[in-house]
């Protein structure tokens, strides 16, 4: 039972949510992670600056940071003991959740393990749903690990 579990991170609070869990899981299954980190499209023309000039230099710094994630990631996991493999994508062959449920397919993984913002309303209009899509498209399982709620909300439902 889910021993190959896919982890999508991009560096976000969210993200290292989801990672902890899929260590969690992993640690019970004696399964083995793989950590993949996406670079589309999106986030690219989202990083540069109107200004920013040469756009390889950001596409090699973007991969540097990514390649740090990971790391950083993958030594989260085996610090853990859980083992971990990493990988990045940086050909712009897809949106987010296409590079993701290509990658469950081709590994294969038993599980995909992600965290998500929960947006709702405009916020999820504007910002798009990567795990909405992942979720729909996958041809696996899939565990989304919601967001941490701030204190300020968790402190008004409460009164």
């Amino acid at each position: 039972m889910y021993q190959r579990i896919l982890v999508p991170v991009d560096g976000s609070p969210t993200s290292a949510r989801g990672l902890d869990e899929a260590i969690r899981i992993a640690k019970l299954t004696h399964g083995q992670l793989r950590l993949l980190h996406v670079i589309d499209e999106l986030s690219f023309a989202l990083s540069m600056d109107a200004y920013a000039g040469y756009a390889g230099g950001w596409l090699d710094t973007l991969r540097d940071q990514g390649r740090t994630l990971l790391e950083g990631c993958k030594a989260t996991a085996q610090a853990a003991g859980v083992e971990a493999e990493v990988v990045l994508r940086d050909t712009f062959a897809g949106s987010v959740h296409e590079q993701v449920t290509a990658e469950a397919g081709t590994w294969p993984a038993d599980l995909i393990v992600l965290g998500t913002h929960g947006r709702r309303g405009v916020g999820r209009v504007v910002m798009g749903s990567s795990a909405e899509n992942i979720l729909r498209y996958a041809t696996v399982p899939v565990l989304l690990v919601r967001a941490a709620e701030s204190k300020a909300k968790t402190d008004s439902r409460a009164g």
